[in-house]
């Protein structure tokens, strides 16, 4: 411990007996360090927090998920940065003063990109910090800088979120709109196309009217004039039958004939009205036709016991019942005429369609293939058109019912100190370290001079014992001079603590300035 405490009383004798170099050594690097520190530009810091709410009670009804929104969030928070907006700020804040070209301008912007930090503290949450240490400006503009950016920060981040999608929304609208018009075009044209082969092609085509399908009514429609044919006939011919056995004439008796003749006469009218019953389709089991026949009956018995040549004279006359049937087998004759030519011409028609149903496969495949382009086209028209819909009712919901809001938390604060380099700390550290650089040198340079302290280093140097030391003796007037220099000594020593003092109330009078 002796030895250790003789140390330190050793090395101290050496650096005050060189005291001088020590204060030189000192005086040099503060000046010089407080040089340095001096030249150092403040930077002012501002920073700013902001708060994003999302809404989403409508957003959600029309496929506006949060992950959307977040993802909308990121890709801001990611381009915010970047070198347009980095113009913007550039081109509204004061630094456009000292922008004369594009070359100022990027320079500027790097500057920029290295000086602004924005921060994610939380999903919604979003600090800008922006520091401003231009040499052209002073202390105060700087500070005033800094907020300047960050408040042009926020709002190009509120600007970026709001019109941002409203920019992509209509630059998907004009998109979309472009290519519908080029879609409806192309399905008009379809369309036109359909119509024209329709027309063109109106009997070949399947479906409803089609040539399979006519030659079906048309040959159910023969089947049905076949059968009517063939009922009018029959008709015909038993109406033919019925003519055979009807007398064109028939005898009617004179006015002055006996009653005998009457009952002749009666007769020929009773089966003139059984033929005229009969020519109108009555049966034999017709009740008026019995009751004709027992009149009949009646009459011919009064005729055969009337005898010979009693009679009056008796006239010839048309028989009514055979005009009668005439007329009807007329109009039978007429019926199965029109009913045979329209079985003639339903077999001509059948026969010029079995010549086209070859052309109907291929004619069927073209409108198919005609068909389902069409209908390609459409498709594509109507998602096309919902998407559309779908994203300009987005764009709405976001633009007008405030989906996504910003809340200024924490506004860009008015820095009153520079946030770099701490000057009074680095005042004081330049002031230990010149200091300690001056006790260094002087401790070195006593170090590489061959001295002896004290006697017991010299007999330990030298190997010989010591017999004293005499103490240094001074006289009056060297006790003078010494006392002189002492007192300058400590007046330098003092004044390099007051520059020290000095220099930082101008530090923190600049600050005051700045407030």
């Amino acid at each position: 411990m002796n030895g250790l405490y003789d140390e330190i009383r050793i090395a101290l004798h050496s650096v005050w007996n060189r005291r001088w170099l020590a204060l030189a050594v000192a005086w040099g690097i503060c000046l010089l360090g407080w040089l340095i520190v001096a030249l150092i530009p403040n930077s002012y810091e501002s920073k700013a927090r902001v708060f994003v709410e999302m809404q989403s009670i409508l957003s959600d009804k029309v496929g506006i998920e949060s992950r959307d929104r977040k993802r909308n969030m990121d890709r801001v928070q990611e381009t915010l940065a970047s070198t347009i907006n980095l113009e913007k700020v550039v081109r509204g804040t004061d630094l456009n003063l000292s922008v004369a070209s594009d070359r100022e301008l990027a320079g500027k912007v790097e500057m920029l990109r290295k000086s602004i930090e924005i921060k994610s503290e939380k999903d919604n949450l979003f600090e800008i910090t922006a520091t401003a240490s231009a040499s052209n400006f002073s202390d105060a503009e700087n500070a005033v800088l800094s907020r300047k950016i960050v408040q042009k920060m926020i709002d190009i981040f509120v600007e970026e979120n709001l019109s941002g999608d409203r920019d992509e929304t209509s630059q998907t609208l004009k998109f979309l709109d472009a290519q519908l018009a080029s879609r409806e075009k192309n399905l008009q044209e379809a369309e036109q196309k359909r119509v024209q082969f329709e027309t063109e092609n109106l009997g070949l085509l399947p479906g409803v009217g089609s040539i399979s399908q006519r030659i079906e009514a048309s040959r159910a429609e023969l089947s049905q004039i076949e059968s009517q044919l063939g009922s009018a006939s029959s008709s015909l011919a038993a109406l033919n039958g019925q003519l055979s056995g009807t007398p064109p004439t028939i005898a009617t008796p004179g006015v002055g004939g006996s009653s005998s003749g009457g009952a002749r006469g009666q007769l020929s009218q009773a089966q003139g009205q059984l033929a005229s019953a009969r020519a109108r389709g009555w049966t034999d089991s017709h009740p008026d036709i019995i009751a004709m026949k027992s009149q009949i009956a009646a009459l011919r018995s009064q005729v055969a016991s009337q005898p010979k040549g009693s009679g009056g004279s008796v006239y010839r006359t048309p028989n009514p019942a055979y005009s009668s049937l005439q007329s009807m087998r007329a109009e039978r004759q007429a019926s199965v005429a029109a009913l045979q030519a329209r079985k003639n011409a339903i077999q001509a028609d059948m026969a010029q369609l079995a010549s086209k149903q070859s052309l109907e496969p291929g004619v069927a495949a073209e409108m198919a293939r005609i068909n389902r382009d069409y209908d390609v086209l459409k498709s594509q028209y109507d998602k096309m058109l919902q998407d559309r819909e779908q994203i300009k009712l987005r764009g709405q919901v976001e633009s007008q019912t405030d989906s996504v809001k910003f809340k200024v938390i924490d506004p860009p604060s008015s820095p009153r100190s520079p946030a770099a380099p701490n000057r009074p700390l680095l005042l004081a550290m330049v002031l230990f370290v010149g200091i300690g650089g001056g006790v260094g040198s002087a401790f070195a340079l006593g170090q590489l001079r061959t001295s002896y302290p004290t006697s017991a280093r010299l007999e330990k140097a030298s190997g010989l014992p010591v017999i004293g030391s005499v103490s240094q003796i001074l006289t009056n007037s060297q006790r003078v001079i010494r006392q002189k220099k002492m007192r300058l000594f400590y007046s330098a020593g003092g004044a390099l603590f007051g520059v020290f003092g000095l220099l930082m109330v101008v530090e923190f009078i600049q600050r005051g300035m700045v407030a």
